[in-house]
């Protein structure tokens, strides 16, 4: 299968599957791992516009934008050693590790309002992690290489670049809003002849 016709593939199916299934979260998920771990399981379809490091920050290109903004799909490509701040989604998401590694934290509240960490899980290639304020919402994700580039796919249940968000101070629990936006300005093209 050539490259452009993969993600193709996954588009179609998941916006079958978010249709199918809207209303019940659970089964959509459940559906869509699957889906998200044959497209992970071969790293031959990513153009390499898309899987470019910063030297100094992650970046999360924009794959596609669902035009009801029902979903989005992202590359996050970590460069050695990055990571982001302990942050929230407010929508459902999918993580598949393509290429590399990352280091998932998860954190809940404590009684005094600050984060605790309750959980760390380590993403290989082809592994698929969820994440919702249903089950589990608010963690950090790391590059678990200090040497080499990693990336993931994700997949989310709105557009994620223009949602509000925050990011916490897990210590004081303190709450700092954001909105992500993206890293690239040109989307691929998914029909282009192959």
């Amino acid at each position: 299968m050539t490259a452009p016709s993969r993600l193709t593939r996954f588009v179609a199916g998941a916006t079958r599957i978010v249709e199918q299934y809207a209303g019940d979260e659970a089964a959509m998920l459940a559906d869509l791992k699957p889906l998200l771990a044959d497209l992970v399981s071969q790293d031959d379809w990513l153009p390499d516009a898309y899987a470019t490091p910063d030297p100094k920050f992650y970046r999360q290109y924009l794959l596609y934008g669902d035009p009801l903004e029902r979903l989005s799909i992202v590359s996050f490509v970590w460069g050695p050693g990055q990571k982001t701040p302990v942050h929230d989604h407010m929508i459902w998401g999918l993580v598949g590790m393509l290429r590399g590694a990352e280091i998932a934290t998860d954190y809940a509240h404590t009684a005094n309002g600050a984060l605790m960490p309750i959980a760390t899980h380590r993403l290989e290639p082809g592994a698929v992690a969820a994440v919702s304020p249903a089950f589990g919402d608010i963690h950090s994700i790391a590059n678990a290489y200090d040497d080499r580039p990693s990336i993931s796919i994700h997949v989310y249940g709105g557009n994620i670049g223009r949602i509000r968000r925050s990011v916490y101070d897990p210590a004081t629990g303190a709450v700092k809003s954001f909105i992500s936006g993206y890293s690239n300005t040109q989307v691929p093209n998914l029909w282009a002849p192959v």
